[in-house]
């Protein structure tokens, strides 16, 4: 495996979107992990599912294997209630995202829950 980069966290679950966008776009799955809790549940338009940094790195590894690239899309702004987060963005391709994202006890956000595609 490749060094190892230093992630940047966010700080405004807005942030998850665009770090997910630039390190997909770098090859750099342990940085997409590093999006999620944990035990966090990532979602397949098939109704399947991911749980846990594990599975959601065996996902992101099959994924990015074949070095696809990907748009910023139209990043709506988050809907907040305390310590919980919706982030959601439009894909160029027309689909869109919807995300459930958590304050950490550091003050920084990560996704808990991910519906990768809603609309096909």
């Amino acid at each position: 495996m490749g060094g190892h980069w230093v992630h940047e966290r966010a700080a405004e679950p807005e942030d998850l979107g665009r770090f997910f966008v630039e390190r997909a776009n770098a090859g750099d799955v342990e940085g997409l992990v590093e999006l999620y809790e944990p035990d966090a549940v990532l979602a397949f338009p098939t109704g399947e599912v991911a749980t846990g940094s594990h599975e959601i790195r065996q996902v992101y590894e099959d994924l990015l294997a074949g070095g696809p690239t990907f748009a910023p899309g139209d990043q709506r702004p988050a809907l907040r209630n305390g310590d919980l987060a919706i982030t959601s963005t439009r894909l160029a391709t027309g689909g869109a995202t919807v995300e459930v994202a958590r304050r950490q006890r550091d003050g920084t956000w990560r996704w808990i829950l991910d519906q990768p595609n809603i609309l096909a």
